[in-house]
């Protein structure tokens, strides 16, 4: 089975030999990969909706592996009981929800060795909140399908330090790692920075003059940012 280098970098990310709950299933591709990989023993895989659901049953089943993978219907963690699962996966969904989805199982959490994110939007935001509630990033890397880009961070409970604000924006792990993308994700968030600024020219309340500075900050810290990587190669 080939997945998708965003799915790739998922379970590329899994702890060998760790029981897996896969959040947000969809079709199964990742619980069968990695069982197929012998990566993981056992996975859970859970959804919210019977449809994607039904697809992933049916997807398991053709590969013969319903002894070894087990579905669930339901919202986030609340599918798993305490110490069920060692590796936690919720991929494929907004930075918002996956901090709620945290949230609201923290018991769950607490029993958990790894955490694998995959947030769609909303990435700094789910940095922040991470930093915010003693979550610490221990690893990240980066994905690309087309122009799309795509931030896997394995998390652990822990205090995490950020000492600049540019690392909400940019993983601390992902320029300590020099992730292969590295050079090409930061030249995106600078033109999608540049894009954001030029909206706020001229603003005229109070509240869009800070905005328009606060994103002038931004910017240049990208661009400094970039110049590092840019004087590293050379």
């Amino acid at each position: 089975m080939k997945l998708t280098p965003r799915l790739q970098a998922i379970v590329d990310k899994v702890t060998r030999g760790h029981t897996v709950a896969d959040i947000g299933t969809d079709h199964g591709y990742i619980p069968i990969y990695l069982i197929k990989n012998n990566i993981s023993p056992k996975v859970i895989a859970g959804d919210i909706n019977e449809g994607p659901l039904r697809n992933a049953q049916k997807q398991i089943a053709i590969a013969g592996l319903h002894d070894r993978v087990i579905t669930r219907l339901g919202n986030g963690l609340e599918i798993l009981k305490q110490g069920e699962a060692e590796t936690v996966i919720i991929s494929g969904m907004g930075g918002s929800l996956i901090k709620d989805l945290l949230l609201n199982s923290l018991s769950i959490v607490e029993s958990v060795k790894q955490i694998i994110l995959q947030p769609m939007v909303a990435q700094a935001e789910l940095r922040y909140w991470l930093s915010q509630h003693e979550f610490n990033i221990v690893d990240e890397s980066l994905a690309r399908e087309g122009n799309k880009y795509y931030e896997i961070m394995v998390v652990e409970r822990g205090k995490m330090a950020i000492d600049d604000e540019i690392y909400y924006i940019i993983g601390k792990k992902l320029l300590e790692n020099n992730d292969p993308l590295l050079m090409e994700y930061a030249e995106m968030q600078l033109r999608k920075h540049k894009n954001i600024l030029k909206g706020l020219e001229d603003p005229q309340s109070n509240n869009a003059r800070l905005k328009s500075l606060e994103f002038k900050k931004i910017v240049q810290k990208l661009e400094e940012v970039l110049r590092c990587l840019k004087n590293a190669k050379h």
